[in-house]
């Protein structure tokens, strides 16, 4: 019997408050698990078998129920925050006692009625939390190729290495850092263009448009930060990427073709070191 899961169980005892379940169709097993009399079908009996979930009650004890959870162990799925308390927040689940998610598994802190991505797994306690650490329970056997548009939430930042998002929830998915900065907040579902795919599995995406569609956003964002600088940059097309992504978001090949393009149409003219609206 494995804690966290579904599973068919012979039903080999019956009692005033509930069945034993156990993997055996056999009465006299040591290992035997309750199922509540109001979790017990009509018309179950002796020798029948169950499909039910295995967790633990309030006191800690093995227990089984035919009520569905909304994941499983190793499983993701998005959660609402029922309420915060000192040891954490508890999510529902679909089940009657809530899932608590510890305070070091937030990624961010959550407040009752959030919606968070989260994963099952068991504690070193031999008890269910979840966690919103969900980079190790993610899928990379995704369906979508290079091009499609996905939905993706976010999980997790990087910035060395980029904005960690769940492709409809259960796929890995990543916003690599060199195609710059995002504002996103953790929870928050982007729109994505996938752009690469690993040979794992793993996908590449970007919150970006193709170049060629997305050189004309990101040129009059530029022309309104010229505005914030009264029109005069402190740097030219040569300043490191770093520069770049900290006070546009963007890639520094993505800056240079936006400049480029603003050169071209004699909006802005480049001497000196600095960038200057023409």
């Amino acid at each position: 019997m494995e804690l966290g899961r579904k599973q068919l169980l012979y039903l080999v005892k019956t009692t005033n408050f509930g069945v034993y379940l156990a993997e055996d169709n056999d009465p006299n097993t040591d290992e035997k698990v309750l199922l509540p009399a109001k979790q017990v079908p009509e018309g179950a009996s002796v020798g029948d078998r169950l499909m039910v979930f295995l967790y633990k009650d309030s006191q800690d004890r093995l227990i089984a129920t035919t009520r569905e959870p909304m994941l499983q162990v190793n499983e993701t799925h998005v959660l609402k925050v029922k309420q915060v308390s000192k040891i954490g927040a508890f999510l529902d689940w679909g089940l009657e006692k809530d899932l608590l998610l510890p305070y070091h598994e937030q990624t961010v802190r959550v407040k009752e009625g959030d919606e968070v991505l989260a994963a099952l797994y068991v504690d070193k306690s031999s008890r269910l939390c979840a966690t919103m650490k969900v980079y190790p329970y993610l899928l990379s056997n995704s369906p979508y190729g290079i091009g499609d548009s996905v939905k993706g939430r976010v999980y997790e930042k990087s910035d060395k290495l980029g904005t960690f998002v769940a492709v409809d929830d259960k796929y890995y998915g990543l916003i690599p850092a060199r195609e710059g900065t995002t504002n996103a907040r953790p929870g928050e579902i982007l729109e994505l263009r996938v752009t690469g795919v690993r040979e794992d599995g793993k996908l590449n995406v970007s919150a970006r448009k193709e170049a060629y569609l997305q050189i004309d956003e990101d040129a009059k964002m530029i022309l309104g930060v010229l505005d914030e600088f009264a029109g005069v940059l402190p740097f030219d097309d040569k300043a490191s990427p770093e520069t770049i992504r900290r006070e546009f978001g963007l890639s520094k090949n993505a800056f240079k073709r936006a400049v480029g393009r603003l050169l071209k149409e004699g909006s802005i003219v480049i001497d000196s070191g600095h960038i200057r609206k023409a």
